[in-house]
This record gives C-alpha cells, sequence and structure tokens, in this order.
C-alpha cells in the first residue's frame, strides 16, 4: 500500500542529518512538502536542494535552536507564512552526553533538559496552534530505549527520554479532542552521530543486548515514524512504539 502524502506540510526538528534527514527524505518521497530545522545553516540549505531536485517538492530550511522558545516562534511563523498550515511534527532534535552521575556536569544536564525536554514542548505547543485551527494533524516525538529501560552512565539522558514519553501519553489524551494524534518512537542503538562516543569493545557489549544482532539504521527509525504519520495509522495515538531490534524482549 503506497503512502500519499500530497498536500500535507511535514517539520522535523534536527532534520538535516540522521533519524531526521531520513525521516524528511521519506515525507518527500511521499509527495509532502518538508521543513527541516537545525543549527546549521549552510547544511540546511544544501539539504533543501536535495528534497527540491531529488523529490519535486517544496522545502524549506529553517536555522533554529530549539532550546530557545523565541527561536522557536520565529521558526514557526517562517513555516507559516512559507506553507499556510502544518500537518506533521517529529520532534526529533536532541542531544545525549553519557557519563556516571557523579562525575557529570550540571551544564550537560541542563542542555539536555533544554533541548531534549524544552524543545519538544515548545515545538509541539506552537504545532498545536496550527493544527487546533484545522482540528487534525499528527505529532511524533523521538524518545530512546533508555527512557523505557534507563542505562547506566545515562541517567540525565534516560531521564529526558523517560520525559518525552510522559509528554507524549498527557498529550496524546489532552489533544484527542483536536483529532491531533500523538505518539512517541523509542530507538534503540542506531547508527547516528550519537553513537560515534561508543569504542568498539562498547559497540560488542551492545550487539550482545540485540535479539537481530545488529544496529539499527536511521532509516529503520523513519519507516515508523511514516507509519505514524500516515493514515495507517489513523486510530493510534499516545503509544510509544519501540525500534530496538528486540532489546526489550
Amino acid at each position: 500500500m503506497k503512502i500519499d502524502l500530497a498536500g500535507q506540510v511535514a517539520y522535523v526538528t534536527g532534520g538535516n542529518k540522521g533519524i531526521g534527514w531520513a525521516c524528511a527524505k521519506l515525507f518527500a518521497q511521499c509527495g509532502a512538502s518538508v521543513a527541516i530545522c537545525g543549527r546549521n545553516t549552510e547544511l540546511n540549505a544544501q539539504r533543501v536542494e536535495e528534497l527540491q531536485s531529488n523529490y519535486q517538492v517544496d522545502a524549506l530550511g529553517i536555522e533554529c535552536d530549539v532550546s530557545d522558545a523565541e527561536q522557536v516562534k520565529k521558526a514557526f511563523k517562517q513555516l507559516k507564512n512559507k506553507f499556510g498550515q502544518l500537518d506533521i511534527l517529529v520532534n526529533n532534535a536532541g542531544i545525549m552526553h553519557s557519563n556516571l552521575l557523579m562525575f557529570s556536569s550540571i551544564k550537560s544536564f541542563e542542555d539536555m533538559t533544554a533541548i531534549n525536554v524544552n524543545g519538544v514542548l515548545y515545538n509541539q505547543q506552537m504545532a498545536v496552534k496550527l493544527m487546533a485551527r484545522r482540528e487534525q494533524g499528527c505529532i511524533i516525538n523521538i524518545s530512546s530505549i533508555v527512557g523505557r529501560l534507563g542505562a547506566a552512565g545515562q541517567i540525565a539522558y534516560s531521564g529526558t527520554k523517560a520525559a518525552i514519553i510522559g509528554i507524549t501519553q498527557a498529550s496524546a489524551k489532552e489533544l484527542a479532542e483536536f483529532n491531533i494524534r500523538v505518539n512517541a518512537v523509542a530507538p534503540g542503538f542506531i547508527e547516528t552521530d550519537l553513537l560515534k562516543e561508543f569504542d568498539q569493545a562498547q559497540r560488542d557489549k551492545v550487539l550482545n543486548t540485540i535479539k537481530m544482532n545488529r544496529l539499527g539504521s536511521a532509516d529503520d527509525v523513519a519507516k515508523t515514524v511514516l507509519f505514524l504519520a500516515s493514515d495507517m495509522s489513523s486510530y493510534i495515538t499516545g503509544q510509544v512504539l519501540g525500534v530496538d531490534g528486540g532489546m526489550v524482549v
């Protein structure tokens, strides 16, 4: 069954690389107009050109730090001026700092909370204002397997990703009356920039916990996001869908 998103507008935070970029490409492939946000203006422009030339869709790049509420407001103003609507929001932007709790800095706590939690709230709040007027829309928040299971050396990061699950489930209850669906995806260990700090020994240790015996790809996650953004999941809201190769089994 082909997923057709023609006439819809998707906005992906952290959309110029990794999971966000994989989502943006899939949305464009299905005919949606796509806006991406990231702090690298040059890379944003490059990605917009790729989307337009490869998929013949309208696209927009927005420079935005999602931890800054005022920048998020300006980003949505650009989005509204360009497209006039929003149908799909993917809250993907996030950072990960790994360290034992006793050695972690206060700044790392604050930075992860500002981007991973506040960024989701700021973007979701602005998105809802656009979606509620048309009484339709869907929001997909990117959490993590550690938001469900926790991980040693990632207490603060796990906490921020657990917060996203709480935000998702509460939002699903509040926004259902506006026909806005809110779901979360909880990736396992995915080959992205966030794993660059892992050495081979750490990678081998991780692989031993994955029943499918491989790391996931950004496309594995993006395909799940696409499913949740499409009419194929029109009766699904408030759910957390794991993409982890069987780590929770």
